[in-house]
């Protein structure tokens, strides 16, 4: 068994197509549970989105308490607190399917969900989880998370609520200012994170929602995009909680925090899915329908262009986030039969893949954005209009590479906790880095490999893109080693080459998956969007790597490198990416919609 993937190890070691879990995978349990989700999606909140473009904070409590009684509040709570039990991918599965009509909704059910009830699954007493989780399994209270301050953004720790004990040491005392907290408006109960005395860490405590308990709160904000989504300021003075009430142990609230983003970030990218896929499906019905110069606009090349590449990236992503998600999964599995509490082994799972997790955030926040952008210009002047869904779903997506982490934070961390891995030894990056640079010594091959068999140029270049994330990544190491958190610049280059060798490789995977087993001649569209989305990420890792080696390497070093980079960023067969755009958009017109 212990032949699980770990965390990172995506990175050095082959991953056989048959090792990763895809959307093509799903039971017949999870087709009908994201059919119930697409069904509530298009029956209740679809048809509604004016209501939440219009700041209708009373309907998206009301739709969260109808998510609620379907059950989809509870499909990540352990059974014995009112939940369903479902696994990893069945979260992931129920996050994606309901969040694609609107960010409003989305940050609403993700708030609640994720880091408003997780941190007490996973961290709470068998009392707190008695007395809180069912609950908020239901739907019959609302969570809400307390962590950002005004002076404490990214720099989380940082916050300066204070918690003091009271004298007969049965209570603390909070007093301090939270802001953009998610839920505000109509949670019962808040998990606030406050410094005990001058402890280097905050600790996390459960909070009811009462206003004569000291709470109060400022209006509600008013934001460019997720407008129905509750988001005020609040105010603690005094208010008192009792010592039972402490979540986990004293000083422990900052690892709180960064585990529940972990979970958050992965979910967060699961939440972007729908989203593209719904944009992309108007985009196709719009672009097929819109006449000019007597012909329906979808047969331009230049709006095919669009098309392609919007379709491509929302498959990457949903094959990239189910991969982990999967990979989370069968992790908290092998934990729990070793012994490990619930708590510990999802705990631990999704710790064990926090850098897939920061990954997948970024990558799929940056894609929905792009996916919205082109939506509106394809719509052209309406797409500007509030009358289409196009605005909205691109004031919805800016929102999603600033929170649970910003996209800048998330590069840092994917390539910060690698090298991490790599010193405690779970992960043999000096090993493979080592082979790189004797490779880069000796003379290249100049066979012509044979390429007849699906995608084997394809995954070589995969191959050579590691060893190029390598070389770059373990000369800058070897360079200023624990000093490399200084040079931001270099990690968020290093961040980019990393993101797109995991996303081009998860979609290669779950292609040639889907190849073997449907044939070739049926996976024509998915294969030419594993090779298209392939080529854009070759053209990213030389970008970032030249600019890398030539920001800290000079002489013959700098020259050994940019040439090795050369060799590791070259196909023996180009591609014809027009060919591939147009096999893509074919379909996509054919079909009228997202089909894949």
């Amino acid at each position: 068994m212990e032949d699980i993937t770990r965390g990172g190890q995506f990175l050095v070691k082959e991953t056989k197509c048959e090792n990763v879990f895809t959307p093509e995978d799903f039971s017949e349990e999870q087709i009908m549970m994201r059919d119930s989700v697409k069904e509530f999606v298009d029956k209740e909140i679809w048809p509604n989105k004016d209501r939440f473009e219009h700041k209708d904070y009373a309907f998206t409590e009301e739709m969260m308490r109808k998510a609620g009684e379907m059950g989809f509040l509870s499909v990540a709570v352990p059974e014995n607190y009112g939940g369903m039990g479902m696994g990893f991918v069945d979260t992931c599965l129920v996050c994606d399917y309901i969040s694609g009509a609107t960010g409003s909704f989305s940050t609403a059910f993700g708030a609640h969900t994720g880091i408003g009830t997780m941190p007490i699954t996973l961290y709470g007493t068998e009392e707190q989880k008695q007395k809180y989780v069912p609950k908020l399994a239901s739907g019959e209270w609302f969570g809400a998370y307390c962590l950002t301050e005004p002076g404490a953004g990214s720099d989380a720790n940082s916050g300066k609520t204070k918690a003091v004990l009271s004298e007969d040491g049965t209570h603390y005392k909070i007093t301090g200012q939270k802001m953009w907290i998610s839920n505000a408006g109509f949670c019962s109960v808040f998990i606030v994170f406050a410094r005990i005395e001058d402890d280097k860490n905050i600790t996390g405590f459960i909070v009811e929602n009462d206003p004569s308990n000291g709470i109060t709160m400022n209006e509600e904000e008013h934001k460019l995009g997720i407008r129905a989504s509750s988001t005020r300021q609040v105010f603690f003075a005094d208010t008192k909680v009792p010592v039972e009430n402490m979540l986990a142990a004293r000083g422990e609230g900052f690892k709180i925090a960064m585990n529940a983003l972990n979970v958050g970030r992965i979910k967060l990218a699961a939440a972007c899915l729908d989203a593209q896929r719904r944009v992309t499906s108007n985009a196709v019905n719009y672009a097929n329908e819109r006449i000019q110069f007597n012909t329906p606009i979808s047969s331009f090349g230049a709006i095919r262009y669009k098309l392609a590449e919007m379709a491509t990236s929302a498959y990457a992503g949903e094959s990239a986030t189910y991969r982990a998600a999967k990979d989370i999964e069968n992790r908290i599995k092998l934990r729990e039969a070793e012994g490990a509490s619930h708590q510990e082994a999802e705990l631990k799972g999704v710790e064990e893949f926090a850098i897939e997790c920061s990954i997948l955030k970024v990558a799929v926040s940056e894609d929905v954005q792009n996916c919205a952008d082109e939506g509106i210009q394809i719509y052209g002047g309406m797409g500007f209009s509030e009358d289409t869904p196009m605005e909205s779903a691109w004031r919805d997506a800016r929102i999603a590479r600033i929170y649970e982490g910003t996209n800048e934070i998330n590069r840092m961390l994917s390539v910060g906790m690698l090298i991490k891995k790599a010193m405690k030894g779970h992960v043999d990056l000096l090993g493979p880095a080592m082979k790189v640079q004797e490779e880069l010594m000796g003379i290249p091959s100049f066979d012509t490999p044979d390429y007849s068999e699906l995608f084997s140029e394809e995954k070589e270049m995969v191959g050579k893109l590691k060893k190029a994330f390598l070389m770059v990544a373990g000369a800058a190491v070897q360079k200023y080693g624990m000093d490399l958190d200084a040079h931001q610049q270099l990690l968020m280059a290093a961040a980019d080459m990393l993101i797109e060798i995991y996303m081009a490789e998860s979609t290669i995977l779950r292609t040639e998956k889907l190849a073997k087993k449907e044939g070739e001649d049926k996976a024509k569209e998915q294969i030419a969007m594993a090779k298209l989305y392939l080529y854009k990420a070759v053209d990213i890792v030389a970008a970032r790597g030249k600019e890398s080696i030539i920001s800290f390497a000079e002489g013959d070093e700098q020259r050994m490198m940019l040439m090795g980079l050369r060799r590791f960023t070259k196909y023996t067969n180009m591609p014809n990416i027009v060919g591939l755009r147009e096999t893509i958009t074919a379909k996509l017109v054919a079909e009228n919609s997202y089909c894949f």
